[in-house]
């Protein structure tokens, strides 16, 4: 794929943010997915260009964090917790319906890719396990009913917004163009932390549930 003008002013964007150009790595590869969906080779190849870079220690960077995929997933990437916490809570049980339910495995795109399907190790939210991130948003205390029900809304452009955070949900691409550092207007819209995260500082400050 060829980067437009556009592209590559936001790119130049980004960089200026940093006073070190390898620091814009991550953010890139995050734009690069926005723009194509996944970090294509051609992204690895103009990410080291205008870093002045090599190839390999952009790849070392895409290839170390699972967040940047190396082929296309679904406009609505769905990341099923199977760690622990989330595991005994009904974890392991959400992944086994919701895949079943959508014909497709671990690192897997429905035909018509509109949904992919992820084990994660951890989605960082065991306060309101079983817990499962749609394009890095969260969904609290989930069942596999209310999952089948958010990937069948999903699929037909009607998804249920994130328990915490924007009160839409995003696109795949949208979401990677937020984590590159470009923003949506969205990051005040809902609410960032649940009454579950809070209790521990509330109680460190000798306050009462």
């Amino acid at each position: 794929m060829a980067f437009s003008d556009k592209d590559l002013e936001l790119m130049g964007t980004i960089i200026a943010k940093y006073p070190r150009k390898r620091s814009a790595i991550m953010p890139l590869l995050h734009y690069v997915q926005s723009v194509s969906g996944y970090v294509t080779p051609e992204g690895i190849e103009k990410i080291a260009e205008l870093l002045e870079l090599s190839t390999a220690e952009v790849t070392a960077v895409s290839t170390f964090y699972t967040q940047y995929k190396p082929h296309p997933v679904g406009e609505y990437h769905v990341g099923v917790c199977i760690n622990t916490l989330c595991a005994v809570m009904g974890g392991d049980q959400i992944y086994e319906e919701v895949s079943k339910h959508l014909g497709i495995g671990n690192d897997e795109v429905t035909a018509d890719g509109k949904v992919s399907l992820e084990r994660i190790e951890c989605n960082a939210a065991c306060d309101y396990a079983p817990v499962v991130m749609v394009n890095w948003e969260f969904y609290d205390n989930q069942t596999p009913e209310s999952v089948k029900a958010l990937v069948d809304g999903a699929r037909e452009g009607k998804a249920k917004g994130p328990t915490r955070g924007p009160k839409t949900l995003r696109t795949w691409k949208e979401n990677s163009a937020v984590l590159a550092g470009i923003s949506d207007g969205l990051a005040n819209e809902g609410p960032s932390a649940g009454k579950a995260s809070l209790l521990g500082l509330k109680l460190s400050k000798g306050e009462k549930k």
